[in-house]
């Protein structure tokens, strides 16, 4: 695991490729060094009715939850928090320079005697990095 869930305002598909974002990001995910490739997941959700705000209609949001599993330090997990969201501000720079634009993150850790998960994707892709890194 990681899972990174980005929810946005659907106007800000209008200001910034959503798509890239969620390659870019798991990029930086890869960067931290503590995620092994099979493990990441991102995905972005745009809110088609959302007020914000003041209700002004250029005001927009993107909202990221990061959810891990337990095992990593709190320096790692702040690490990687700040590496992801400088990542984040760079590849929205142009929102952010408007007075219209709010970004969070928040970093939540799973409890796995409360986690069930099932993956085939991690021997496939082990197999042709020679091993896992972190789960």
């Amino acid at each position: 695991m990681p899972h990174l869930r980005i929810e946005y305002s659907a106007n800000l598909a209008e200001r910034a490729d959503i798509g890239a974002l969620c390659r870019e990001l798991r990029v930086a995910l890869l960067e931290t060094g503590l995620f092994e490739p099979g493990a990441l997941r991102v995905r972005a959700f745009a809110a088609s009715h959302a007020v914000i705000a003041d209700d002004h209609p250029q005001n927009a949001f993107l909202d990221m939850e990061l959810r891990i599993g337990r095992g990593r330090s709190h320096d790692d997990c702040q690490r990687a928090g700040a590496h992801l969201f400088a990542r984040a501000e760079a590849l929205l720079a142009e929102p952010l320079s408007a007075p219209h634009f709010a970004l969070s993150l928040e970093i939540r850790e799973i409890d796995a005697a409360l986690s069930w998960k099932r993956n085939a994707i991690h021997p496939r892709l082990r197999a042709t990095t020679g091993g896992p890194s972190h789960g």
